[in-house]
């Protein structure tokens, strides 16, 4: 089994803005070091597709780079002027969902069947979101962690439509949420805290 995991660094003197690294988890050894291009990108989130390629956003610059499996440098996967500001992302039943801190919009990302993206699609929410941030999927809906508004929401999407149902509210800029069985752990940047929610039936 291939256990290792990822995470995204900001630069060093001389280095790009930021790098995704991998570790093997088994020796803390560095499997892998790709730098984003450019001066100003940002490594903002990751997800692991259907594919098993790793997804990447990095919202100064508009776009989402693909490192596919066994792969030592990721590829552009898609660049739109939309993407401005994409931070969280995440499939849902094969699909790609991204979330965009700066306009507080939720994109479906379509794909042909070589897995090729298409222009992103706004999904239009049934009340608004604020500064949204770490995103999940579990259940068969979104978890979204809305950093300006100190709250956990649930998205249900249909389609180019989703409802928000606000969980939990007055948290500290939460940045990031993880599902685990019944639980969700949310990262609290406002307290240097984890925190866990239950979450909902």
């Amino acid at each position: 089994m291939d256990v290792s995991a990822n995470d995204c660094a900001g630069h060093k003197a001389g280095e790009a803005s930021f790098a995704l690294r991998g570790f093997d988890l088994s020796t803390g050894g560095q499997k892998l070091r790709w730098n984003l291009p450019g001066d100003n990108s940002t490594c903002n989130d990751f997800t692991v597709g259907p594919d098993k390629a790793l997804y990447i956003s990095d919202a100064a610059n508009s776009k989402i780079y693909k490192l596919p499996a066994g792969a030592s440098a990721a590829e552009l996967f898609l660049e739109d002027r939309a993407l401005y500001g994409i931070d969280g992302i995440t499939f849902l039943d094969g699909t790609l969902y991204g979330k965009n801190v700066f306009s507080n919009n939720l994109h479906r990302i379509p794909m042909d069947p070589a897995g090729k993206a298409a222009q992103p699609v706004d999904i239009w929410m049934d009340q608004p979101v604020k500064e949204p941030d770490g995103m999940h999927a579990a259940n068969g809906k979104l978890l979204l962690a809305e950093n300006g508004s100190g709250k956990i929401s649930v998205i249900t999407v249909y389609r180019d439509k989703a409802s928000v149902t606000v969980i939990t509210k007055g948290l500290k800029a939460p940045t990031a949420v993880e599902p685990a069985g019944d639980t969700i752990w949310v990262a609290e940047r406002g307290t240097g805290k984890a925190v866990s929610i239950p979450m909902p039936k």
